[in-house]
């Protein structure tokens, strides 16, 4: 099946056009990306660990839940949606930690602060293919290591400041 996004401006505005997964995204358009951290109350994080089948960084683990918001999508409603399929977990609360763009690419940072059963995290086949749980102290030492997405890392490294 086709996934479609919308079209936007670089200031976050819709460009009133269709875009289509797959194909090249013209100059001077963008699509949207949600991306959402995952903490327990206890103060554990989530890392998800990617697919080895997938294009970009296979096997690599990142902190995150996230993908393309979908055609009428905002960008909240895709985190959450995107949370729900890739670990199972209802977001209660998502709260916008970080905004930025790429060559193509409008990236929204939320943060998921969950009381889930930690042992209840489903895998999205395709996705996902394992889950640590880390303390803020090993989280931190983890994205530094070559097992973690770095470009993820440099997207939250304001909010991985505010934790330190």
């Amino acid at each position: 099946m086709m996934e479609r996004w919308d079209g936007y401006k670089q200031d976050g505005t819709l460009a009133g056009c269709d875009l289509i997964r797959g194909e090249e995204i013209p100059k001077g358009l963008f699509h949207l990306v949600s991306e959402i951290i995952v903490k327990h109350k206890d103060g554990m994080y989530l890392l998800m660990q990617r697919d080895w089948k997938k294009p970009n960084f296979p096997g690599l683990y990142e902190a995150t839940a996230g993908g393309s918001a979908l055609k009428g999508e905002e960008s909240y409603d895709a985190a959450a949606r995107e949370l729900k399929e890739e670990t199972g977990i209802d977001a209660k609360e998502l709260i916008q930690i970080y905004r930025c763009a790429s060559n193509d690419t409008i990236y929204y940072g939320y943060i998921c602060e969950t009381d889930c059963d930690k042992e209840s995290i489903t895998l999205q086949k395709g996705e996902t293919i394992a889950y640590l749980w880390l303390t803020k102290e090993e989280f931190l030492n983890f994205v530094e290591s070559d097992k973690y997405v770095q470009p993820y890392k440099e997207r939250m490294s304001e909010y991985l400041v505010s934790i330190r």
